[in-house]
């Protein structure tokens, strides 16, 4: 299975993280529109990755016929499902310049963390998941 889709999101979720952390620390307040309009961005993003890897990823991994790699597969699914669920809920809090300005602090804080989480999250993916896919789909090439 190709999976350079999944790793190109990634690459541009990762920078989406990181121009958030830029507006963010360049002045909330000051910023908040623009950091609004990322949200609502990197939550397409987001929302789009998840629905491909629901449909396409974990299915096909789930019937490779590799036992160790379905397992790996499923674990992953499943502990994105709170990570995902924070992301969401994040993403509807703060997708406003007035939600953004009227709490910068809160936004902070919570931004601080879902996002921190997403971006481990897809570290780990990158380091543990792609790897062993990868693999398996060496092994499997005549």
């Amino acid at each position: 299975m190709n999976i350079d889709r999944f790793k190109h999101d990634h690459v541009d979720i990762l920078g989406q993280i990181d121009n958030l952390r830029k507006l963010t620390h360049a002045g909330v307040q000051d910023n908040a529109a623009a950091i609004a309009r990322g949200i609502v961005a990197i939550s397409s993003t987001i929302k789009l990755h998840l629905a491909v890897e629901d449909r396409m990823l974990y299915p096909a991994l789930a019937k490779s016929g590799n036992p160790e790699l379905a397992r790996l597969s499923q674990r992953f699914q499943h502990d994105m499902g709170s990570i995902a669920t924070a992301f969401m809920a994040f993403a509807r809090q703060w997708n406003t310049a007035e939600r953004v300005r009227g709490n910068a602090q809160a936004f902070r804080n919570e931004a601080n963390d879902v996002l921190r989480r997403v971006h481990e999250r897809m570290q780990r993916e990158n380091r543990e998941f792609y790897p062993r896919i990868e693999a398996e789909e060496a092994l499997a090439a005549p």
